[in-house]
């Protein structure tokens, strides 16, 4: 009596254990195929962007590509005091945060009312043309887009300021003078991204129950009253996220952009810091500086992340995690 009250003392515990893995084994035999689609996408983020971090200690060290990473000697935070001594830095976390700033206010809603105002069109047809012709600047260079810029805007032989000369208002200076160099970049952003930032909006607004739709029609409510009292509160959701994740990235910026579209006359304003760690860093072989400016360019868009994150969750929206 004593060995079978053992063996199901035994039992009993094993008994859950033993059930929880056959149901895991069970599941992943039904759904493998799933987690190997998986592999690719992991792997690439364990090469590409974990594994190159060992990469940061470039900034603590007196870096010499001849000794290596691990051989350079330690510079006692020489580099970032290096760096927040400089004027240029402190130039070019200003422009970032104002050209991303302004982007954020005219580019942020664009795609919104892009997409909403594409969803209300009922031919077909026309819809998916405008989808298309608005998708493409998404796929053209920054290289070329700022070759368009001047061929519009110059001063001298664009056709935009040849049209406005004959029209008596005179050239504008849209890519050598502060204040209309702002528009001009911020418009072209909107241009080249709007469209193609449109289709997660679209595709929110696709998944909105068309019932609704149908009631409010019922009850007599108009468009507008459709899209405000039903898809903007539908996709309120996709619009938190998105809006903390592009306050994540106010401090990233790319480097073909602003490359592309400024020059030496504006270069107080254009001067970002992808440009500052390619001109000071890179260009320069000073690595250990570009990796400084990189690393704190990523801490500083951690807080801005946490910090829209938090504040979302405060005022009842949905964040990120």
């Amino acid at each position: 009596m004593h060995n079978t009250d053992i063996k199901t003392v035994a039992d009993v515990k094993t008994g859950p254990k033993a059930s929880r893995l056959s149901k895991f084994l069970s599941y992943m035999r039904d759904h493998y195929i799933l987690y190997l689609f998986l592999v690719l996408p992991i792997a690439y983020f364990i090469i590409f962007k974990y594994v190159p971090m060992y990469g940061l200690l470039i900034a603590f060290k007196d870096y010499n590509m001849f000794d290596g990473i691990f051989r350079s000697p330690w510079n006692n935070f020489a580099t970032f005091k290096e760096i927040f001594a400089m004027n240029e830095f402190y130039r070019a976390v200003r422009n970032t945060l104002i050209l991303n700033s302004l982007d954020l206010i005219a580019g942020f809603p664009a795609p919104i009312i892009l997409a909403i105002i594409l969803s209300e069109l009922s031919n077909q047809s026309y819809k998916k043309v405008s989808q298309t012709i608005l998708y493409l600047p998404h796929f053209l260079s920054w290289i070329v887009i700022g070759g368009l810029a001047i061929q519009l805007l110059s001063t001298q032989s664009g056709l935009v300021n040849i049209l406005l000369e004959k029209l008596g208002i005179g050239p504008i200076n849209f890519l050598t003078e502060k204040t209309p160099w702002y528009i001009t970049y911020t418009l072209f952003g909107v241009w080249q991204s709007a469209g193609w930032n449109a289709i997660i909006y679209l595709a929110a607004i696709a998944g909105i129950n068309p019932e609704l739709f149908e009631a409010a029609t019922v009850d007599g409510a108009g468009r507008l009253r459709k899209i405000w009292h039903i898809t903007l509160p539908c996709i309120k959701p996709t619009i938190i996220i998105l809006l903390i994740l592009n306050v994540g990235r106010i401090t990233q910026i790319g480097f073909d952009r602003p490359y592309a579209m400024g020059n030496h006359l504006v270069n107080d304003v254009s001067d970002v810091i992808s440009t500052f760690v390619y001109r000071v860093g890179l260009r320069s072989g000073r690595f250990s500086t570009a990796t400084a400016v990189g690393f704190f360019q990523s801490v500083i868009g951690m807080v801005f992340l946490l910090a829209a994150n938090y504040i979302a969750e405060k005022v009842g929206e949905e964040g990120i995690w």
